[in-house]
């Protein structure tokens, strides 16, 4: 018998009748003697209402009121599986994030989990009950209600998942796996049958929408298991694990991920000594705006090129602080582009095979795709292209890795 906490997102709840469905998904698996932990999101489109109803009393809502109001989103759906379960002879019992006693710090609006009461729930457990949680919430040492931000009801599944040791935690969403890249943008594009945390993290940070950062990071650092399932249909799903496949088989490269969410800055004429780079990004890091990749130029008349990358919404306030740094350390211009965009190939089998970029490197040649920045880590290697390139750049490495299978059904 296994400890398996599930979580359903908005989507998965978003009518009675979704809720109906999702009971009877665990009702079949208590049916199958496993004892069963459902967190919950609101019911789609419920937290948008909430934070539109806010703004037509205030315009900046005092951040503890709103964790208030929108934790009632959460709490609602709780209740409405509870009953669908109890409906169908299940024994449910719905509870908050309080009552739990998920602990977190006091941050309003992206509060972090600290501790995790687990001897209700596991009581409950024992006794045969279903228990239905609140996603997204917690309280503070002082009993304030606290939201976890984005992503935050898969970051509770998560650490419930921890701190009951539980055997699997299944992510029900809208898509039935992980997979090579986005189907959208290649038909051919599959499924995973499985992928390790660190490669879905690379891919969770270069824009893959199926599991946030967060949940994944939490998922790796206590060894959770997860698990990616579609809400509406069976299958397998992709399991995301510690262990790497032993599969001879497993291509070096488990996807090919990208983000359009970019944008590139230069300075130009950059006087060449020491310090000059933190003159340059450390008025950019103040104003909370994240650096992604860095290239420096060394010139032969003593000045230097300097450019980095930012996320596109940032550009504006970065281009503004440049230009006044630009004129404190002498540099010649500060250019930008907003029409680029990001693509990395992703595999632990990087470790251990030799040719990956310049394989890469190739595909893109192949097809007149210039390069504009590179950088590399362990397990991945991103480049910076023309947006308009995009697209070509995916399909293109994803047929030079062997990534291509029969195309996706809608």
């Amino acid at each position: 018998m296994s400890l398996i906490v599930q979580k359903f997102g908005g989507t998965s709840v978003g009518s009675i009748e979704r809720i109906e469905g999702v009971a009877d998904k665990i009702a079949a698996f208590k049916m199958q003697g496993h004892r069963v932990v459902a967190v919950v999101s609101a019911m789609s489109g419920e937290t948008n209402r909430l934070v539109a109803l806010a703004h037509e009393i205030q315009g900046r809502p005092v951040p503890r009121e709103m964790d208030v109001l929108l934790s009632t989103g959460e709490q609602v759906t709780t209740a409405l599986l509870s009953m669908a379960l109890a409906k169908r002879g299940v024994k449910a019992k719905s509870y908050t994030g309080g009552q739990v006693k998920i602990l977190t710090d006091d941050a309003h609006g992206k509060a972090r989990i600290q501790h995790i009461e687990d001897t209700q729930l596991l009581s409950d457990l024992d006794a045969g009950f279903v228990t239905v949680v609140a996603g997204f919430q917690g309280v503070d040492p002082s009993g304030n209600i606290t939201t976890l931000g984005r992503g935050g009801s898969d970051t509770t599944a998560v650490a419930l998942a921890a701190a009951l040791k539980a055997d699997e935690c299944q992510i029900y969403t809208d898509v039935d796996g992980v997979y090579t890249t986005d189907p959208r943008v290649v038909s051919s594009a599959q499924r995973l049958d499985r992928i390790t945390f660190e490669e879905m993290l690379e891919m969770a940070s270069m824009g893959s929408k199926v599991l946030q950062i967060r949940a994944v990071e939490f998922a790796g650092k206590y060894h959770v298991p997860l698990r990616v399932l579609h809400s509406f249909k069976e299958g397998p799903g992709t399991l995301i694990s510690i262990e790497e496949s032993n599969d001879v088989e497993t291509p070096t490269i488990a996807g090919i991920a990208f983000t359009r969410d970019e944008a590139k800055l230069t300075v130009s004429g950059v006087p060449d000594m020491p310090g000059i780079a933190y003159r340059i990004l450390g008025p950019v890091g103040d104003a909370n705006i994240e650096i992604d990749v860095i290239v420096q130029n060394v010139g032969h008349d003593n000045t230097t090129d300097f450019t980095f990358t930012v996320a596109r919404g940032d550009l504006a306030r970065a281009e503004e602080i440049l230009r006044a740094v630009a004129d404190e350390i002498g540099a010649t211009s500060v250019q930008s582009d907003s029409k680029i965009a990001k693509v990395s190939v992703v595999g632990v089998g990087m470790r251990s095979h030799a040719g990956v970029a310049s394989q890469m490197f190739g595909a893109l040649a192949s097809v007149g795709i210039n390069i504009l920045m590179i950088t590399t880590s362990e397990i991945k290697i991103s480049v910076i292209i023309e947006e308009k390139f995009l697209e070509l750049a995916v399909r293109s490495l994803h047929t030079a890795f062997g990534l291509d299978g029969d195309p996706v059904e809608e």
